[in-house]
């Protein structure tokens, strides 16, 4: 892999921390990035179409539910090409990949099966997650995969003895925060630039 950056993604319902890096795993940028629009509903499928009263379901019917998915899809879509737009011009140098927690779990496409356990609980993660990887491929970005139950231990075998400079020397750079989000995003950065 060539010069240039490497951002790490840890998403979250609506926002990310994003953590770039150079290829010698240098930190040249950290932020929390927006993944929607404000006041849009961020997890339209677990609290909106959930099965569960306390996630405030209206018990909304299927073709409701999936117009608020391409909504929020649409709006995801819209903010997050603006966040990394945004991030990418706050960059010394030009991005080459981005790295994402897995999205390659198989949903099922219809409405009544995603509201249903145990996919009511993944999907809108996972579709913030496709957004940011089309996003990010429409700007030429090469889209990485990461587990982020291994990541860390990934990074530290390619790192050796500068795992816990390279992951945890960033807070005393930077100030904090500097949270377990911030380790692995930076992890997955690592790993891609390899």
């Amino acid at each position: 892999m060539g010069a240039g950056l490497h951002i790490g993604i840890a998403d979250h319902l609506g926002w990310a921390v994003a953590v770039t890096a150079t290829r010698d795993h240098e930190v040249v940028d950290r932020q929390r990035i927006d993944l929607v629009e404000p006041s849009v509903r961020v997890a339209p499928i677990h609290h909106e179409g959930g099965t569960w009263a306390q996630h405030g379901s209206r018990h909304v019917d299927d073709a409701t539910l999936a117009a608020l998915v391409t909504t929020v899809r649409e709006s995801a879509t819209r903010a997050t090409r603006h966040s990394l737009d945004r991030l990418a011009a706050d960059l010394p140098s030009c991005v080459v990949s981005i790295s994402l927690r897995d999205i390659t779990v198989n949903l099922p496409d219809d409405i009544a099966v995603l509201r249903r356990p145990p996919y009511e609980s993944r999907a809108d993660a996972i579709m913030y997650r496709q957004v940011i990887a089309d996003v990010a491929g429409s700007m030429g970005w090469e889209v990485h995969i990461y587990d982020a139950r291994t990541v860390l231990t990934q990074a530290a075998s390619l790192l050796g003895t500068r795992t816990d400079d390279v992951l945890s020397g960033p807070r005393a750079r930077w100030g904090p925060p500097w949270t377990k989000d911030h380790r692995v995003a930076l992890a997955a950065a690592v790993v891609a630039g390899r």
